[in-house]
């Protein structure tokens, strides 16, 4: 598997409440809500960190998950939220992401 570099996408509003982040699609006007873990992926983004460093650095040191078990749903959230515009995901470091 090639390494996933992920950036979040500046055309959205996104407001953090009570440990969860609400986003809204600047492609289409949907609301996302994004669960503790979610939203620590979203908040790693920063176009430069590989999706599997996000996952190993935060997610299994935050919560008590399997690396692999991790990095699967990872990816698949990032698939879904990248159809939305919500992240953009690359196989190479994403550097106009700041």
């Amino acid at each position: 598997m090639s390494t996933i570099y992920i950036a979040r996408n500046k055309d959205v509003a996104a407001r953090k409440l009570g440990g969860e982040m609400m986003i809204m699609s600047g492609r289409d006007s949907t609301l996302f809500s994004l669960n503790q873990t979610a939203t620590a992926i979203w908040q790693a983004a920063d176009g430069v960190t590989p999706l599997a460093d996000i996952v190993t650095g935060k997610l299994c040191a935050e919560f008590d998950v399997d690396p692999a078990v991790a990095l699967r749903d990872a990816e698949e959230l990032v698939a879904g939220l990248e159809e939305h515009g919500i992240l953009k995901v690359s196989n190479a470091p994403i550097v106009d992401a700041q």
